[in-house]
C-alpha cells in the first residue's frame, strides 16, 4: 500500500487572480509530481480567503450597482472558488503528470465541511478574506455594510468572517473511495463549505471560512494519512520570528510545540493554526508525524534536508 500524505497548500501557491494563479500552480504540478513519482498517493487541500472574499465582493458590487445581478450566499462564493482553483490544479498537474508518463488522474471534489452552529467562533470573527484595504477605506466599509475588520500582519486591513471548528467531512467515503484507486485528490478546498447538520443527509450552508489546515489535519486523521505536511511561505517554523535571536527549528515535539504556544511565538492567523493542526493529526494517530515546509522545499524536507517535523 502507498504511502498517504495530505498536503495543505498555502495563499502561495496561488493567485490573487485566476491569470497568476495559473501561472504559480505551475510550481505546485511540479512539487506535487514530484511526490507522485516517489509512490505516494497525494491528497491536496488548499486556501481561499483571498479568492473567496473577491468572488463574494464582485457578486455584492454587481448587485449593488444596478445590474440586476443577485447577491450571493457566502456559502456558494466558497463552492465556486473550490471549482476554480480545483479546475486549475486538475489542469496543472495533470499536465506535468503527462510529461512524466503518469497515468494517475486528478479529481476535485466539491467538499462540504460539518461545524456546530453553537461555536463561539460565529460570535467572534477572526478569519481574513478578501482583499487589504487602507484602515479608511477598512473602516467605511464596515460603517457601509457591517462587516468585521482586522488589521492583517502589518499588510493592510482585510474582512474577518467566523471560522468554527471542523467536525465531520461529509463527502469522506467518496474521497477515501477515489484515494485508494491511487488518484490525486483535490479536497476540502478553503476548508470545505461550512455546513450544520440539521439530519441524515440534510446539511446547510452556513456563512464562515473553515480554517484549511485544520480541515486537512482532520482529513489526516480521518484518511489514516501517513504525514500531514503544510506547505507555506518559509521553509521552517522558527521562535523568535524576526527578531535578531530568531531561531529556525528542524523538529518539535508535541511538548515543545504547546510550550511554544504558550509563550507566544506563534502568530494567530499565521503559523498558530498550522501548528495547532499539526498537534490535532499526531497527537491522535500512532505513528503519523506532520511537516511544516515551503512549497519549494517539500521534497527536500521529506528526505530530512529542511523543514521542520513535528513528533510525540
Amino acid at each position: 500500500m502507498n504511502k498517504r500524505l495530505v498536503i495543505a497548500l498555502g495563499g502561495n501557491a496561488l493567485g490573487k487572480s485566476p491569470q497568476e494563479q495559473l501561472e504559480l500552480v505551475k510550481n505546485t504540478a511540479s512539487t506535487i509530481a514530484d511526490l507522485v513519482e516517489e509512490g505516494y498517493d497525494v491528497v491536496i487541500g488548499h486556501g481561499n480567503g483571498p479568492q473567496v472574499g473577491m468572488v463574494n465582493l464582485a457578486f455584492e458590487y454587481s448587485a449593488n450597482n444596478g445590474s440586476g445581478t443577485p447577491l450571493m450566499p457566502f456559502p456558494e462564493c466558497g463552492a465556486m472558488t473550490q471549482g476554480y482553483i480545483g479546475y486549475h490544479l486538475q489542469q496543472a498537474i495533470g499536465r506535468e503528470l503527462a510529461r512524466r508518463n503518469s497515468h494517475r488522474s486528478v479529481v476535485s471534489v466539491v467538499t462540504q465541511v460539518v461545524v456546530d452552529q453553537k461555536d463561539e467562533a460565529f460570535q467572534k470573527p477572526t478569519k481574513p478574506v478578501g482583499m487589504f484595504y487602507f484602515k479608511e477605506d477598512a473602516e467605511r466599509m464596515a460603517q457601509q455594510t457591517g462587516y468585521t475588520f482586522i488589521e492583517d500582519s502589518g499588510r493592510g486591513y482585510r474582512r474577518v468572517v467566523p471560522s468554527p471548528i471542523p467536525r465531520k467531512i461529509v463527502e469522506l467515503p467518496a474521497i477515501e473511495q477515489l484515494v485508494g484507486q491511487h488518484n490525486v485528490v483535490i479536497t476540502v478546498g478553503g476548508g470545505g463549505i461550512p455546513v450544520v447538520e440539521h439530519g441524515p443527509g440534510d446539511y446547510e450552508g452556513v456563512p464562515a471560512v473553515i480554517d484549511k489546515d485544520r480541515a486537512s489535519a482532520l482529513l489526516a486523521l480521518e484518511l489514516k494519512a501517513d504525514m500531514l505536511i503544510i506547505l507555506t511561505a518559509v521553509d521552517r517554523v522558527s521562535i523568535n520570528y524576526h527578531k535578531p535571536n530568531q531561531w529556525d527549528l528542524s523538529q518539535m515535539t508535541l511538548a515543545q510545540a504547546s510550550e511554544y504556544i504558550r509563550q507566544g511565538h506563534f502568530a494567530p492567523g499565521s503559523m498558530l493554526p498550522k501548528v495547532e493542526s499539526c498537534i490535532t493529526f499526531v497527537k491522535n494517530t500512532t505513528g503519523g508525524r506532520a511537516l511544516i515546509t515551503s512549497l519549494e522545499k517539500a521534497r527536500d524536507a521529506l528526505q530530512g534536508r529542511t523543514g521542520t517535523l513535528i513528533v510525540k
